[in-house]
């Protein structure tokens, strides 16, 4: 990369920001800093003063250009790409997470919906006790020395088959002892099937639960139908908001997808708030463009105003309610994970795996069904060894598109499903995502930005 594009600066929601892209340093900075940046790499100081002194003043110019050159000596603008040759991401093969489709069958038949209504385009099946052990077992078997592993219970739709989840955690709860691990249990559900028994059950063993609904009543039931063809907002809505209440302070979200029928989600988001809900996130739908509720590239820019727009309601919100979360404006600015991690993502085909009710296991639930990405079963473990190296090196460093980027060590590249399902190919990023993802970003930034 050349030296001006190792770094990223934006004006939004007030605030002028700098991110030194290799160091993950962000610096909230003056105008006058942002605007020598434009110069700084190519111009003297001299250079610089005869282009601005007309705006400031040349002390005011010296002054900022010191800070500039201060930050640069220290690593913190500029900084040197990293030598990507030596970085190794889990030899070991260690797996820490795993979506266990209990229910290859959904009573939804949402019109945007991956697993072709539930059935993952198979037939309609349910797993089946001796399936769930063993998935379990081959999580415990193959995770290392990692203590705290992920299962989450999904579909189709996983309360068809609710009986199996109970059992299910009640053996993950008899062998976490065996293995010393321990299990954090998360559940994905539209809720039709939810009762006062259900919502007991999962508030108490559910560390996290994944409710679905799209937002507004009119956006849900064009979109999320029930197997009769009618909407299924009042049915869900009343049992959402049940779960919530009685859930107290432990983790949940509420779950939309936005298609080209609602391009001003962040009305569906505040809809969501203001009928009680705070942990919220609404997805962009990802599918065949000749569907006539797919996201285009004419959406975009629409797009793109409405996070910022979201972005400025957001802050007011938080200002006031601490506990409002919308999961695309959340980001890590600590730079925790180690560099291999922040460039490979969510893990998927390696860390993360998913299982059929068959016990086929898949690098994540969205290639589910595709033959040529099955990579075993529990029962006989990982066989296509090559297909898992080929998701190990689908990092940002072996993207084209991701190498000059100055966001790929906040999205790691991008959804790996997404970019397969758009482009044929995991190593090709889908563009209109990147779009959204580096708009998100830049609006999470200055949201920080704002709050502290």
């Amino acid at each position: 990369m050349e030296a001006r594009d190792r770094i990223h600066k934006f004006y939004l929601n007030d605030r002028y920001v700098v991110l030194d892209v290799y160091s993950g340093a962000v610096h909230v900075v003056d105008g006058i800093v942002y605007d020598i940046l434009d110069y700084y790499k190519d111009n003297s100081l001299e250079e610089i003063i005869e282009k601005l002194s007309g705006k400031y003043k040349i002390s005011q110019i010296k002054e900022a250009y010191d800070e500039i050159s201060t930050l640069e000596r220290e690593g913190l603008l500029y900084s040197e790409e990293v030598d990507t040759r030596n970085i190794s991401y889990n030899s070991d093969n260690v797996i820490k997470a795993m979506c266990l489709h209990v229910a290859h069958d959904c009573n939804l038949r949402c019109k945007y919906c991956f697993a072709s209504q539930g059935d993952f385009k198979g037939e309609r099946s349910l797993m089946s006790l001796e399936v769930g052990k063993r998935a379990l077992e081959f999580l415990c078997e193959n995770s290392g020395r990692r203590r705290n592993l992920e299962v989450d219970f999904f579909g189709g739709e996983p309360l068809m088959n609710f009986d199996l989840v109970k059992e299910l955690v009640n053996y993950g709860r008899e062998i976490e002892k065996k293995y010393n691990k321990h299990f954090r249990f998360t559940i994905t559900t539209n809720g039709v099937l939810l009762d006062d028994e259900k919502i007991d059950y999962i508030n108490e063993n559910m560390d996290n639960v994944v409710l679905s609904l799209d937002g507004r009543k009119d956006v849900n039931d064009n979109m999320r139908k029930t197997v009769t063809g009618k909407g299924s907002y009042d049915v869900i809505i009343p049992k959402f908001k049940e779960l919530v209440k009685r859930r107290g302070d432990k983790d949940y979200y509420i779950r939309g997808t936005f298609t080209s029928y609602n391009l001003d989600f962040s009305e569906d988001a505040l809809h969501f708030y203001n009928e009680g809900f705070k942990k919220i996130s609404i997805e962009p739908v990802v599918t065949s463009p000749e569907n006539d509720y797919a996201l285009k590239d004419e959406h975009v820019d629409e797009i793109l105003r409405e996070y910022e727009k979201f972005s400025k309601e957001y802050i007011d919100i938080k200002k006031k309610d601490k506990d409002f979360l919308f999961f695309h404006f959340m980001i890590d600015l600590n730079q925790g994970p180690c560099l291999a991690k922040r460039s490979i993502g969510c893990g998927a085909g390696s860390e993360y795996v998913a299982v059929t009710p068959e016990g086929e296991l898949y690098p994540c639930h969205q290639f589910v069904g595709n033959e040529d990405f099955k990579l075993g079963d529990v029962f006989s473990g990982v066989l296509n060894t090559k297909k898992r190296e080929e998701f190990k090196k689908a990092n940002v460093f072996a993207k084209e598109e991701c190498k000059s980027c100055w966001a790929k060590f906040y999205c790691s590249g991008g959804c790996h499903a997404n970019a397969y399902n758009t482009n044929g190919d995991i190593l090709k990023p889908y563009r209109i995502g990147c779009e959204m993802e580096k708009k998100r970003i830049e609006c999470a930034i200055s949201i920080l930005a704002n709050l502290q």
